[in-house]
């Protein structure tokens, strides 16, 4: 279905026709058309199914059906996203949607000085996109006013909840108009967001894309198992041995990250790591680097699991299984994007075996396993056969009885106390 059977405003079409947008997606026939209508939705569509387009062009458009004066301080529309690099991202797609229409759009987030968002505003903007936190602060310094805020969009809301952010949303939008429309988009659901739905929802439409917390069709899951300590030496070998081009690698910690990319650089590969203590700017150039392919690795934690936008990405790689399985399916969301296929490589320790389950009972499918030679990862019942193997030829004693009992039960080896000097 092409963009151009929605009758669109000239402009509009010529500014998507230039970004280069014909056919929709499944998450835009879906939510488009009655969006257009006014509709209220809570919209559940994986990571890149182009669902910054099927809200944006909907919005687009009835500003266009019902013009008005730009105003100061007082933006129609609002877009709140978890993340400052998909607020930025945002930004960037819509602008290119309205390059030939009389809107103006601005982006809002942290990490950055004020001054020049706080400009912007007082000039006028039609459209702000931001992270909750920033736009607290400009309210509360008069730098915006929401009372005029006839479209609401919240992007990544299940993000958005996991970070706490639920308090900080309600507070916006007790800010803006009564009579709204409002875009609920998340890439899984839960109980906490159909509780956000019913809340600030009327009379919505659901719109589920695709089987609920699933992944995308488009990427191959494979998982290597590995000692915590080999996994450094082992993507430096996969990643000489497979010759990968550009590789996005998320840590659980950002000492994990520091960790990798210390190792990364010994070896003379170039890498960068984008994570909370990187300021702004250096996270912005990390990113900028690694899509220009001036980089081959680039090391992220959570905070950049959405947001990123990176064309041709063929592999994702979770050095560490997230916490939470929901965050394997916004992970590795970073490729198979728009219908290209992508690998999703994760290295799973014996320690995370039981999160592995989780993630797999979530998206509802195994996840294909493969034993590197060099890698082998002993588990619990080689050991005991390797015990067993010393007491059937004479070789056991009393410690290791205790062993063959510790294990069986489940329970770590003691260490033995040092003996006390007399």
């Amino acid at each position: 279905m092409h963009f151009s059977s929605l009758d669109l405003a000239p402009d509009l079409q010529r500014g998507l026709a230039e970004y280069g947008y014909s056919d929709m997606t499944p998450v835009q026939q879906q939510a488009i058309v009655p969006a257009r209508r006014g509709k209220d939705l809570q919209v559940t569509a994986q990571t890149g199914t182009g669902k910054t387009a099927a809200f944006a062009i909907p919005l687009l458009q009835q500003m266009l059906d019902k013009p008005k004066a730009t105003v100061e301080k007082r933006p129609r529309a609002l877009i709140l996203t978890p993340t400052r690099e998909l607020a930025e991202q945002i930004g960037v797609a819509i602008s290119g949607y309205a390059k030939f229409l009389p809107l103006t759009v601005t982006a809002l987030y942290g990490g950055v000085k004020m001054g020049g968002q706080t400009s912007k505003l007082a000039a006028g903007v039609d459209i702000v996109i931001s992270t909750p936190g920033r736009l607290l602060e400009h309210l509360a310094l008069g730098n915006v006013i929401l009372s005029d805020v006839e479209f609401v969009v919240l992007d990544e809301a299940d993000r958005m909840l996991d970070m706490g952010f639920s308090t900080d949303v309600f507070n916006l939008l007790q800010h803006t108009a009564t009579k709204r429309q409002t875009l609920l988009f998340s890439a899984t659901t839960s109980p906490a967001v159909n509780e956000l739905s019913h809340k600030i929802l009327r009379n919505h439409q659901q719109i589920r894309v695709a089987k609920t917390n699933s992944a995308a069709d488009t990427v191959d899951h494979v998982i290597y198992p590995v000692e915590e300590s080999r996994k450094i030496e082992l993507f430096e070998q996969l990643l000489a041995e497979n010759n990968w081009f550009q590789v996005l690698v998320f840590t659980s910690t950002k000492e994990q990250a520091d960790r990798l990319l210390a190792g990364l650089q010994q070896r003379k590969i170039d890498a960068a790591v984008c994570h909370g203590d990187k300021s702004q700017g250096a996270r912005r150039r990390a990113i900028a680097d690694f899509k220009s392919a001036k980089l081959q690795v680039l090391i992220a934690t959570e905070v950049a699991a959405r947001g990123l936008d990176i064309q041709g990405l063929d592999y994702v790689v979770n050095f560490n299984l997230p916490y939470l399985p929901e965050d394997y399916v916004h992970r590795i969301g970073r490729t198979g994007r728009a219908g290209a296929s992508g690998t999703a490589i994760s290295f799973v320790s014996r320690e995370e075996e039981q999160t592995l389950e989780r993630i797999q009972k979530l998206i509802g499918a195994g996840i294909k396993r493969i034993v590197k030679p060099g890698f082998e990862v002993s588990n619990r019942g080689s050991l005991l056969k390797s015990i067993s193997r010393r007491v059937l030829t004479g070789r056991s004693n009393k410690a290791t009885q205790t062993v063959i009992d510790q294990v069986s039960q489940g329970k770590p080896k003691q260490k033995s106390k040092p003996k006390q000097s007399k």
